[in-house]
């Protein structure tokens, strides 16, 4: 009678399919941080643009009585359209038009308060078309009070 030989499955070539595996998930999730990094990063800077374009709206307090007198009570007149006049005046200085592609603003003024809406393109390190495209927005104000 012959001894039967068993042959023993070949397991050679399974690791490198789990190597490159681990590879694809670790160079998915690097991709993630850098780019929710780099939305952050722009967020933030965005937002101080909006805080300063409000500041800058805001110092546009006009009228005769603030100069003649002050205003003992009342409240800091504040022209509508020239806080958006000063705010697209300081956007334009900083160069925020080149730094933020299709940067767009809105501008509302009311009593005593400048609030500045912001919002551009977002665009990151790593682009997938139709998976990161979209825009990204900031609000900053400033107020302004009287005191007696």
């Amino acid at each position: 009678m012959m001894a039967r030989i068993q042959r023993q499955p070949r397991d050679s070539g399974q690791v490198t399919v789990l190597i490159v595996g681990f590879a694809a998930v670790l160079l998915l999730m690097v991709g993630v941080v850098v780019d929710a990094s780099a939305a952050y990063l722009r967020r933030q800077s965005l937002n101080t643009a909006a805080d300063g374009a409000a500041l800058a709206g805001a110092q546009e307090v006009r009228g005769d009585g603030v100069y003649s007198g002050g205003l003992k009570g009342e409240r800091a007149p504040l022209d509508a359209d020239k806080v958006r006049g000063a705010v697209s005046d300081y956007l334009r200085d900083i160069g925020a038009y080149a730094d933020y592609p299709g940067l767009g603003f809105q501008v509302q003024v009311n009593d005593r308060a400048v609030v500045v809406t912001m919002s551009s393109e977002l665009d990151l390190p790593i682009n997938v078309s139709g998976i990161t495209d979209g825009r990204i927005g900031a609000r900053g104000s400033a107020a302004i009070y009287v005191e007696e």
